[in-house]
């Protein structure tokens, strides 16, 4: 199998050139989406970013870094959530700005949270952020304050698994959290786009070779923003193996609680690094903890520098003083390494990594779910 001719290994490689065109639509488009956001989210307004699966992780990406931004509470929950407890954690009195991510928009989820939503908000507005102009989402007729951001047609993925529909929607909340500092903004996609480049081009035959290794689970860690990129991770390789590869995914506090457990030696352990300082010596503390004390298969260090290679078995560097890169658009790029790594370990399993899902299990759009509305 030529890994060129994939749909999925496409949409990877392309993401470089969409986020340069997700830029040029957001700048072209500022002065609309400026007049919206300036009367529909407010001082007082709680922004509230939410998907199903990896649109959901879309918001765990970006919340901390948009409510830093533009001094909005912001938080991040799943259409999953809202749809089973609104109430808990949609606010009946206060404005409320509900940011909705979908490739597709036909998830039963997706136009369910809307409508639980404005049940239980009926002020509320929305902002709908889709890869799809004819799903559900985009064309909910019935929604009065609301704004469809709609990206390029080829971030909507047509392979099963979401990749470059994932970091574009996260690109445009960046780019929503900068509006009045837009032009600055294009030298960090820029940045960050040669920084996927690189990975393609010096990466790939790593990852395929460690892709050949035999696992029986992998756990990717990260701290912050990264916490939302290892959710993502984790379920994107479990995807694209069709459940033959166990994951899971923590932060690196958070897993000394118990978590670690988990680890042996058939586990690949992928370590997100924060290019923080701070940050990174508490993750730093966590990894030399593992290798002391548990023992696992392979360690896989993804950061921008990583100051001991003995660490790790082997390292994707990314160099930020190099590029003059902000961390929310590194974050970006660092998925673009398990990206690559859940495409061949698909194809060591026999998958077909555009349609991995043998069994049938998963669907492009989930299926089976009922809503109920009494």
């Amino acid at each position: 199998m030529k890994i060129e001719t994939l749909d999925v290994y496409r949409e990877v490689a392309q993401q470089p050139g969409l986020w340069k065109k997700v830029y040029a639509d957001v700048l072209a488009g500022k002065d609309r989406i400026s007049s919206f956001l300036n009367v529909y989210m407010k001082h007082d307004s709680e922004v509230v970013f939410t998907g199903a699966g990896s649109s959901f992780f879309v918001g765990e990406m970006v919340a901390g870094y948009f409510q830093e931004k533009t001094g909005r509470t912001t938080k991040a929950v799943s259409t999953t959530e809202i749809v089973t407890y609104p109430t808990h954690y949609i606010s009946k009195n206060k404005p409320v700005l509900l940011v909705s991510f979908a490739r597709s928009g036909n998830s039963p989820e997706s136009v369910a949270a809307v409508k639980m939503a404005e049940e239980t908000n009926p002020n509320i507005a929305h902002l709908i952020i889709t890869c799809n102009k004819d799903g559900e989402l985009a064309r909910c007729e019935s929604l009065e304050n609301k704004f469809v951001y709609l990206l390029p047609e080829e971030a909507n993925d047509k392979a099963l698994a979401m990749t470059s529909s994932v970091t574009s929607m996260a690109l445009v909340v960046l780019l929503l959290a900068n509006l009045n500092n837009l032009i600055s903004q294009e030298k960090q996609i820029e940045a960050a786009a040669s920084l996927v480049e690189m990975v393609l081009e010096k990466y790939g035959n790593m990852l395929a070779e460690i892709a050949s290794r035999d696992f029986e689970r992998a756990v990717f860690l990260g701290s912050g923003p990264f916490y939302g990129l290892a959710h993502e991770a984790h379920l994107k390789v479990q995807e694209m193996t069709d459940g033959q590869l166990i994951c899971k995914f923590d932060s690196f506090l958070g897993f000394r609680h118990g978590p670690k457990v988990v680890v042996n030696d058939k586990t690949l352990m992928v370590y997100l690094h924060s290019p923080k300082a701070q940050v990174r010596r508490y993750e730093d503390d966590l990894v030399r903890s593992i290798n002391k004390e548990q023992n696992p298969a392979f360690k896989l260090g993804i950061c921008d520098t990583c100051d001991s290679d003995d660490d790790y078995d082997a390292v994707v560097t990314f160099s930020e003083k190099k590029y003059g890169i902000d961390e929310a658009y590194f974050m970006l790029a660092y998925l673009v390494p398990v990206q690559l790594f859940s495409i061949f370990k698909s194809i060591e399993y026999g998958l077909n990594p555009d349609a991995p899902s043998a069994s049938g299990a998963i669907h492009r759009v989930v299926q089976g779910v009922k809503i109920y509305n009494d």
